[in-house]
């Protein structure tokens, strides 16, 4: 793609289809930010005369994947290839655009930076994006309340994207979830180039029962706007992957971010409760349902 902005691919795209078709074929929705566009474009069978329409119509409500799209020759046709230009341009803007500060300031959340200087030392040196630089480092010891059960922190990891569609909603969901429960939260915060396990630095500086990471997951083909969340109990230098519970595909063709906020608070009370994370939450869960 070199430097060609989704707009550009997007403008591209837009001007094959409708000289194809002699009409605009997708319909491009007001923008909700000046680098955010949405397309909605709709699934259709591209099979010539199928012998089992309803099972391909039946498929392709059952997933995002391209089903029965047809084919010309050997290859797909050209309003398949063409939407598939369009997603994986947004794919890739997803990866490379910034969450904006505006946005940030909007929902009270203090950019932190991990020693990842630019993306592309954050997608080559995993590292990089699991360490705080120094200065977020001083800034959480001087600027977050300390010895709270719960610390939130937000990263925008492979998308954006992601991030500033969910969340609005995934956010405030899991907030007013824990205050319900009389959870004490500390300061949410923001880091920029964050990988999942910064989570644990972040926590043993706040010193925080449990650390939960809101993280952009690697964007597809499919969707470049889902979000994971990871938590952990009392993480430490022998903490590794089994210790941390996962909840992922947080989307609006997923789980919805405010039904995802509230069963996150749940998992966190439960996790609270029982002082252990990962496989020894699912084992001790199990335990429970036996007893």
């Amino acid at each position: 793609m070199g430097n060609v902005s989704i707009e550009e691919i997007v403008n591209q795209v837009l001007a094959e289809i409708e000289k194809k078709n002699g009409k605009q074929t997708v319909q491009k929705s007001s923008p909700p930010s000046k680098e955010t566009i949405v397309f909605s474009m709709d699934k259709k069978v591209g099979v010539d005369k199928p012998r089992k329409r309803e099972a391909i119509d039946k498929a392709q409500a059952a997933t995002p994947a391209r089903i029965g799209i047809g084919r010309a020759g050997t290859r797909m046709k050209t309003d398949s290839l063409l939407k598939f230009r369009i997603d994986h341009a947004a794919a890739q803007d997803a990866v490379f655009k910034d969450v904006s500060e505006d946005f940030l300031k909007e929902y009270g959340l203090p950019l932190l930076k991990t020693k990842a200087e630019s993306m592309e030392e954050y997608l080559m040196d995993l590292d990089s994006g699991r360490r705080l630089n120094e200065e977020s480092a001083e800034w959480i010891r001087r600027n977050c309340p300390k010895n709270r059960q719960v610390q939130i922190v937000v990263a925008d990891g492979l998308s954006s994207t992601a991030i500033e569609t969910n969340i609005p909603d995934l956010l405030p969901s899991l907030m007013q979830g824990l205050e319900l429960k009389n959870i004490t939260v500390g300061k949410p915060i923001f880091i920029k180039r964050g990988r999942v396990w910064v989570q644990d630095e972040v926590a043993s500086l706040v010193n925080c029962d449990v650390i939960i990471s809101l993280i952009g997951e690697r964007p597809g083909l499919a969707t470049a706007e889902s979000v994971s969340a990871y938590l952990v109990y009392r993480p430490s230098e022998k903490t590794v992957e089994a210790d941390r519970t996962v909840i992922s595909n947080i989307h609006k063709g997923g789980t919805p971010p405010v039904e995802a906020g509230a069963y996150l608070a749940d998992v966190l009370e439960e996790v609270l409760q029982l002082k252990v994370s990962g496989v020894k939450y699912a084992k001790a869960r199990h335990r429970s349902d036996v007893q």
